[in-house]
């Protein structure tokens, strides 16, 4: 039986406007990016969309984005598995001194995270999650690297291609049946009302 992940970035932070590496550190919301989980919010209410269950990374930026689409009337889990790319020691600094594309390795050797691993933990994290019996349509909030190593790891069974960067407040939308995804589309907002 197919189920269905909604699976979403978190929304602007403080470190986002200010060219911040985030990483396992953490920023608040700014004012736009509550009203963009406001908005990713209604996309689901548009569309008739209901959680049976949600989940969200540990940090605080997600928690709260989660909150928001939902309009804090859902319980959800907090998972450790969804949080974002740890970047070892260049977490906090400036965004500046990331190096190249792709990052593969490069964070190892500064006390972080290799690219396969990132991948490896949410894969998990959430193949354990849409493997439970009862969940059938699933919200999951993470974080930028996070969705798109986790769209890359299915890149061979996706039905749409994911392409460099994710925007605040991005939707992924994936199938979910014996054990492997597939994504079928990507949600991007109109902010352009708001900024």
């Amino acid at each position: 039986m197919k189920k269905t992940l909604y699976l979403m970035r978190h929304g602007q932070t403080l470190f986002n406007v200010q060219h911040k590496i985030q990483g396992w550190c953490d920023a608040p919301l700014t004012e736009l990016g509550i009203r963009q989980c406001e908005i990713a919010g209604q996309y689901f209410t548009d569309h008739q969309i209901a959680f049976d269950h949600a989940y969200s990374s540990t940090s605080e930026r997600a928690c709260d984005t989660l909150e928001i689409v939902t309009g804090g009337k859902m319980l959800y889990t907090r998972l450790k598995g969804l949080k974002e790319w740890n970047f070892g020691v260049f977490e906090g600094k400036d965004e500046c001194l990331n190096p190249q594309l792709p990052y593969g390795d490069f964070f190892k050797q500064f006390g972080g995270e290799g690219e396969m691993e990132l991948r490896e933990r949410v894969n998990q994290t959430l193949t354990e999650v849409m493997s439970r019996e009862d969940h059938q349509i699933v919200l999951a909030v993470s974080h930028g690297a996070a969705c798109a190593g986790f769209a890359r790891r299915w890149e061979s069974r996706n039905k749409v291609q994911y392409q460099r960067g994710v925007k605040n407040c991005a939707i992924f939308r994936y199938e979910y049946e014996d054990g492997q995804f597939s994504l079928q589309e990507i949600i991007n907002h109109d902010f352009s009302g708001i900024m």
